[in-house]
């Protein structure tokens, strides 16, 4: 085998390598009771973010996408909170991990203002960089599924479910909720 040969397998065997490495499922952790790790990112309307930080004073609910086809489970989950009624600021984190999304993040995000109205544009907040740190916290076994988090208001988890939207966790989103609210009567 030449010297091109060789380099050329070595570098398809890092490719295979690099992209193994970037696919490996997280195991699923429940981070409630813990303080959310601090991440930036941008909203697709151009602010920066740094959080939890900039949430702190109220609650927070995090829907936290890995997989282009997390949508449709956040937006079952966007519905339920609507049909509920349930009053709460809710945050879209397109969580996208790796070297490749980062390189292409504009070109990502212009895709996504294509698909989502210009009024909605400051509740998605894109996480590349820092998308391990947050991968790593709640872990991406079924990633296909969204991560819901509830923050209180100093950036703790209050709620955490990773299991596909259902009636049963919805309700008990909208009872972590009120108990958050009678902790802190200022977060109503």
């Amino acid at each position: 085998m030449n010297y091109r040969n060789c380099r050329s397998l070595a570098l398809a065997l890092a490719s295979i390598a690099l992209l193994l490495c970037s696919c490996q499922s997280l195991p699923r952790r429940n981070p409630t009771g813990e303080m959310f790790p601090t991440v930036r990112g941008n909203a697709l309307d151009g602010r920066a973010w740094k959080l939890p930080g900039d949430l702190r004073g109220k609650p927070t609910l995090l829907l936290i996408g890995y997989k282009q086809d997390s949508q449709f489970d956040i937006d079952r989950w966007l519905l339920g909170i609507e049909q509920l009624g349930l009053k709460i600021t809710a945050i879209e984190l397109p969580t996208i991990a790796g070297m490749f999304p980062r390189m292409f993040s504009t070109r990502i995000d212009s895709g996504m203002r294509r698909g989502i109205p210009k009024a909605l544009w400051g509740g998605v907040i894109t996480i590349y960089g820092d998308a391990k740190t947050i991968q790593r916290f709640t872990g991406t076994e079924n990633a296909l599924n969204a991560r819901v988090i509830l923050l209180d208001g100093r950036g703790k988890v209050a709620f955490f479910y990773d299991e596909g939207f259902a009636i049963a966790p919805l309700r008990r989103l909208e009872q972590a909720l009120d108990k958050e609210r009678a902790l802190s009567p200022s977060a109503k």
